[in-house]
């Protein structure tokens, strides 16, 4: 096992969110996943998680990338752009150049890095009609840039596996815990390394609602999920404002695991 040390960066999708540990106090997720089985071969494993809910990228980037970098770790992991396909303020080309250079800065480092084609979330949510297109632009660019600097690609958008409702949480647009261990799966692959079989399972599908039990099942989420995000946007707040790093040092795994579980 060449990599010794991992850094994760990004917003709620690497938190882990909605995959929370027993006791409730944090997220578990795809990323505290790939290193546990990283530190299977590594007694010396060093993991730190810099993710924080509801972050934008230009925050990501300002906040995230450079103590990430500082670290010098073996593996970096890179996911963001998902919450600012959803605003209105969205500046495709502006991102897509930014997330060049990030990744190019990120790969400078001597680090391997580990980047995302997103799932399409669109058929769960509304205004698919400019999230869609949105997406589409965001995933084109992180397929170009990890090409570019010889980034490792997890294409998550090509799995059809995360049309199944089940692979989502309550607010569908976070995974839930199977989609954090399928999501594992494929970064582990990715790296060339063996990851739990039964992750990788396909998942029966729940059985279709009756359209008058869907309709009530769109309302409760609308309350729910939908109008508190829209007030959070509306007063200029996020869902992170006053959440921290879930794991802001690069410690050994075995410290970190005690305290999480």
């Amino acid at each position: 096992m060449r990599w010794g040390s991992y850094v994760a960066v990004g917003d709620s999708f690497t938190e882990g969110m909605d995959d929370p540990y027993p006791d409730g106090r944090s997220y578990r997720g795809w990323a505290d996943l790939v290193a546990a089985r990283l530190a299977v071969d590594r007694p010396d494993f060093r993991y730190a998680n810099l993710a924080i809910r509801g972050r934008l990228f230009p925050n990501v980037v300002a906040e995230q990338v450079p103590p990430a970098v500082a670290m010098r770790p073996d593996l970096i992991s890179f996911a963001a752009g998902g919450n600012d396909v959803l605003r209105r303020s969205f500046d495709p080309a502006t991102l897509m150049a930014r997330f060049d250079e990030v990744i190019g800065q990120l790969r400078s480092t001597g680090a391997d890095v580990v980047v995302f084609r997103f799932a399409d979330v669109t058929s769960r949510l509304p205004g698919q009609r400019f999230i869609g297109p949105r997406a589409a632009m965001l995933n084109v660019a992180v397929g170009e840039t990890a090409r570019r600097h010889g980034a490792h690609m997890v294409d998550l958008f090509a799995d059809d596996e995360f049309r199944n409702p089940v692979m989502w949480g309550p607010d569908r647009l976070h995974l839930s815990a199977r989609g954090h261990q399928r999501v594992a799966g494929h970064v582990l692959t990715v790296l060339g390394v063996q990851s739990d079989p039964e992750w990788m399972i396909p998942q029966a599908w729940l059985p279709s609602a009756r359209w008058l039990a869907a309709r009530a099942a769109d309302a409760r989420w609308a309350g729910r999920h939908l109008a508190p995000w829209i007030k959070r946007r509306l007063t200029g707040r996020s869902s992170g404002d006053l959440v921290t790093a879930k794991r802001p040092d690069l410690a050994p795994w075995l410290a970190a695991e005690t305290t999480a579980e």
